[in-house]
Order: C-alpha cells, then structure tokens, then sequence
C-alpha cells in the first residue's frame, strides 16, 4: 500500500482529523471511491479475526474484576489466569487509543498463555467501558485525564500484587496509547519489575532517572511521528543507568503488532518483538 495512504491514516488516528476530512484526502490519494474502500478495509482492525489464543481452547479462565480508581471511579479490567494455581508474576496489558478491544484482549489472553496472570485495564472505565464503535473510542480516550489515568493504572499493578495467584512481581506491556503509558508507569512505580512499550511516545527525559524497572522498548522504524522523541529518550536512560533495551524494526510501520489491521500488521517483526517480549517476562517475573 502507498505509504503516504498509511501516513494519513496514522494521522486520523492519532490526530483531530474528523473521519470526513480522512475520507476526502483518502479518495484523493487512492484515485477513486472503490479504490479508497479497499484500502479503508485493510487499515482499520477487523476485530472478529481477533483469537489466535481463544480462552476455552488454551485452557485460560477468564473474569470480569473491579478496583478502586482515581476520583471515585470504579475500574473494570479482563483478567485471565493461565492453566495451574501457582503463584506466579503478573501482567498488566494496557490498549491502544481505542480501548480494551477484542483485539487487546487476545493480547491479555496470549500473556496468559504463557504462564501469567494477565490483566487487560479498560481505562474507558469512568465512560462505562470500551464503546463497540472504534471511533467513539477514541474520542472518550481524548477525554480522559492524564493523571487520573496515571492512577487508575498504578492501582491496576496493585491490585495484582495483591492478587492471591500472584507472586508480587509485576510487568505492563502496552501498544500505542498503551506503550506511552507503559513508559510512564515505569517512571512513576518504583516496585515495577519489567515495562514493555510498542511505539510508545516518550516521558520527558529529566524523568530517566525515576526509572526502575527493566523497559523494553519497540519501535517501527517507518513511525516518524513517535521515533521523534526516542533518541532523547535513549539517552537520557543511558545518562540514569536504567535497565533498557531498545529495537527499532526496519521497513515497518506503527502497530506492526496489530493483527487485525493488515495494512500495517508485519508478521516477522511482530514475532520477534513478542518473543522478546516473554524473554524479558521471563528473567523479571
């Protein structure tokens, strides 16, 4: 697909662009309407594709679970146990700016697949959850305050180490929204053990030095627009002596993890990004 069609695509995500004004500059890159269509059914998720680890057959139990959030809100989150009652380290996976969809739950499920308690967050929780309609998703994710969010997920990673399956070590892994969240939970949990970001924007670099935990950093080299910040990021850890690893996937574009958005989804670079990921799980967790 023309890159400059990914580009704008990436923009009405990230960016105020109303869905009309994509459309329109949509059609006038791809040349037609029917043109402009096929693309549009290749770039946004298809959700029902969403279970390579569907719970039954893997095994996992699922539940619903609430916690206390920030401002009296009670959070709601996906929790996923995976086969044996050993205590075991815990995960917390944070979504993309759309919420806690059927595709981040398959993440939540693939987590625990591989021997942890899993917790996919809904930080749509105070509008009543993730919305089934993406685009209202991420206008409600627009809405949220950054530091009540801030909260809501420290009293996630809490809540699992206070959980009677877990051994009281912790990890997040988040994807977009979710990976600048994860590098913000590493700056601000001392007790975290592991953080994962996939194409995360970055905290400030004076933070660096709050840092404690072991980060994991992912980034797809064609995402001009979050790679921006990711040098000063770099060497900012490098200046505080943080544990971190960072990987940069050539040829690829933001959400190459995504596989429910072929335009972008690469399966070789979401392979080795996600077994480094359960590498880094491992040694911390």
């Amino acid at each position: 697909m023309d890159q400059r069609i990914i580009t704008l695509f990436d923009e009405y995500t990230h960016a105020p662009l109303s869905r009309r004004d994509f459309l329109d500059r949509l059609q006038k890159l791809a040349g037609s309407t029917a043109l402009a269509a096929a693309a549009l059914a290749v770039l946004e998720p298809g959700y029902a594709s969403a279970a390579t680890a569907p719970a039954a057959a893997a095994g996992l139990r699922e539940e619903t679970v609430t916690w206390p959030g920030a401002a009296g809100v009670t959070m709601k989150g996906y929790l996923v146990h995976p086969k044996g009652r050993k205590k075991r380290g815990a995960v917390v996976v944070i979504h993309e700016n759309r919420g806690l969809t059927p595709h981040i739950k398959d993440i939540t499920r693939r987590v625990a697949e591989a021997g942890y308690l899993a917790l996919g967050v809904d930080g749509l929780s105070e509008f009543g959850g993730t919305p089934t309609n993406e685009d209202e998703g991420r206008t409600l994710i627009g809405k949220l305050n950054k530091d009540q969010t801030l909260t809501n997920y420290l009293a996630a990673l809490a809540y699992l180490r206070q959980h009677p399956g877990s051994n009281g070590r912790t990890g997040c892994v988040g994807f977009c929204w979710g990976g600048a969240l994860a590098n913000r939970l590493a700056v601000h949990d001392a007790q975290l053990n592991a953080a994962v970001a996939y194409y995360g924007t970055q905290p400030p670099a004076a933070e660096a030095s709050s840092v404690k935990a072991h980060l994991l950093l992912h980034y797809a080299a064609l995402d001009e627009r979050v790679n921006a910040g990711k040098d000063a990021w770099q060497a900012a850890l490098q200046a505080a002596g943080a544990k971190y690893e960072q990987f940069v996937y050539e040829g690829v574009n933001h959400a190459f993890n995504n596989d429910t958005s072929p335009a972008r989804y690469n399966a070789q670079a979401a392979a080795q990004a996600w077994g480094r990921t359960l590498a880094l799980f491992r040694e911390q967790l």
